[in-house]
C-alpha cells in the first residue's frame, strides 16, 4: 500500500493549478508560507516516504497534496540520478546546485513531467505562482536530501543511492 500525503484538504490553503501551497519549513523566499520548524512538512513526508513509494507503479491521488507529494517523489528520483556518479559531498552539492538552476516547468509546458496531474493555469499570473513555489520546493527538497544521501564525513550513503536505479511510477527520470 502507497504512503498518503497528511496533508488533507486543509482550510486556508491557497492552490495554484490545484496544487495545494503548504507551508514550508524553508529559509528559501518564495511563496510558500513559512511552517513551524517542529512541525513536519510536504517535504519531510516526500523524503521519508520515498523509498517506500518508489516501488509502487500505481499511486492513487486521495487529497490535493497527494499531488505534490507524486511530484517531489519524482523530483527526489531525478535529484538521485545526479548524485549517482557524485563520491563526495562537494559534487553532489554543485550538481544538485545546477539542477535548482533549470528552469521549472509547469502544467502545460514541455518538461512537465506528469502532464494531468494539475490542471493547466487558468492565468499567467496562477502560472507564475506555481513556477516559484515548485521552485522554492525543489531547492528546499534538494538541501534536505543532501542531508540524508551523504553521510556527515561527506561519503555518499549507499543506502539512499542505491534508490536512483528506480523508476516511480514507470516514469524514466531524466
Amino acid at each position: 500500500m502507497v504512503y498518503h500525503s497528511t496533508f488533507i484538504d486543509e482550510e486556508g490553503i491557497t492552490k495554484a493549478c490545484g496544487c495545494p501551497l503548504l507551508p514550508l519549513k524553508s529559509h528559501i523566499r518564495g511563496p510558500a508560507p513559512v511552517s513551524d520548524q517542529a512541525t513536519t512538512d510536504i517535504i519531510d513526508e516526500a523524503i521519508t516516504f520515498f523509498r517506500a513509494n518508489v516501488f509502487f507503479k500505481n499511486f492513487d491521488i486521495q487529497s490535493p497534496a497527494d499531488k505534490l507529494l507524486v511530484y517531489l517523489t519524482f523530483y527526489i528520483n531525478v535529484a538521485l540520478k545526479r548524485l549517482e556518479g557524485c563520491r563526495t559531498l562537494a559534487e553532489g552539492t554543485k550538481a544538485v546546485i545546477n539542477l535548482g538552476l533549470e528552469d521549472v516547468p509547469v502544467p502545460g509546458e514541455s518538461g512537465f513531467p506528469f502532464p494531468g496531474l494539475f490542471p493547466l493555469p487558468g492565468s499567467e499570473e496562477e502560472a507564475e505562482l506555481l513556477r516559484n513555489y515548485l521552485k522554492q520546493i525543489r531547492e528546499e527538497t534538494s538541501g534536505r536530501l543532501l542531508s540524508v544521501a551523504y553521510r556527515p564525513n561527506g561519503t555518499p550513503n549507499k543506502w539512499w543511492l542505491a534508490f536512483a536505479k528506480r523508476k516511480f511510477i514507470n516514469t524514466i527520470a531524466l
